[in-house]
């Protein structure tokens, strides 16, 4: 009796500012095209769209301070507050978690959508830009911790069903790009602990997976750094910092790098040869 293949799930996470819910369709379709001729359809990718949490608070924020008087540099204002918002409101305040629990309960929405059609055990890989660099890794800094300790709040644990996918248990890759993990980390002595990849839990399900961290960044792009350097932890965990130069000859030489990593060329490659290596070695211990 044939067995069916495993398959690879795919979380892609945005960053800031004005996010369409088809963001990351560019990404998917330039990866499918490495993906297909290896991996079928085996490849299974699914937004986590959390920008729809913040944008609404964002835009009564504008609306309210606009009231005040006539401001100078509106639309420079706008922009501000579109992008350094969204980083702001994810902050957990002494009196407030909303926000962060809310996006945090989209991305448990996304892990079940893809535990249902990939599997409740496939390799789960994510890819990350921005500040979804630093939603994903607390994300799943949470889940590993909540088996130490309870940490994941009830509202999040209401929505996320009882799968290894979903528990971030099948955690193989992590892609991150244009990532500010660095400047996040000095909230925490000595830069903090990073998010385990892969999962402490991986080899119960897949035990020939390795599994990888690579970070990209553009050395142009103001908000991106190295994350290897920060600590031994880091070190240890991240794989390989990445340069990239990437955007268009208006955006590849300035700060506006930071938007175009979504399509680059030798990025799109490196992550399909990551997918396609561990979907390889999924269906080659699998027998299947």
């Amino acid at each position: 009796m044939s067995q069916t293949r495993a398959r690879i799930a795919v979380a892609i996470v945005h960053g800031i500012g004005q996010q369409g819910s088809n963001f990351a369709d560019p990404l998917c379709s330039r990866l499918q095209d490495f993906l297909r001729p290896v991996c079928g359809g085996d490849v299974v990718f699914q937004s986590v769209y959390w920008s729809p949490i913040i944008k609404r608070r964002e835009r009564e924020l504008f609306q309210r301070v606009r009231r005040g008087g006539p401001l100078s540099f509106s639309l420079a204002r706008g922009f501000l507050i579109s992008y350094l918002g969204d980083a702001i409101a994810y902050q957990i305040t002494p009196s407030d978690r909303r926000a962060y629990d809310l996006i945090h309960e989209v991305f448990a929405d996304s892990l079940r959508a893809l535990a249902d059609e990939a599997g409740p055990d496939a390799p789960l890989c994510v890819i990350a830009h921005s500040l979804g660099s630093i939603i994903a890794s607390n994300y799943l800094y949470d889940l590993q911790e909540e088996f130490h300790r309870p940490i994941v709040p009830d509202s999040v644990r209401a929505r996320m069903g009882d799968t290894p996918l979903e528990r971030g248990e099948t955690l193989s890759l992590f892609y991150t790009l244009g990532s500010p993990l660095a400047l996040w980390s000095l909230r925490y002595p000595d830069f903090g602990r990073p998010v385990e990849v892969p999962s402490p839990r991986l080899a119960r399900y897949h035990p020939d997976l390795d599994g990888e961290w690579v970070n990209f960044y553009d050395k142009d792009d103001v908000v991106a750094t190295p994350l290897k350097p920060l600590n031994d932890d880091y070190g240890r965990v991240v794989k390989e910092d990445r340069p990239l130069n990437v955007g268009t000859w208006l955006t590849r030489w300035n700060p506006f790098s930071h938007l175009s990593y979504w399509t680059n060329p030798a990025l799109i490659e490196r992550v399909a040869a990551g997918l396609i290596r561990t979907w390889k070695i999924a269906n080659a211990y699998s027998g299947r």
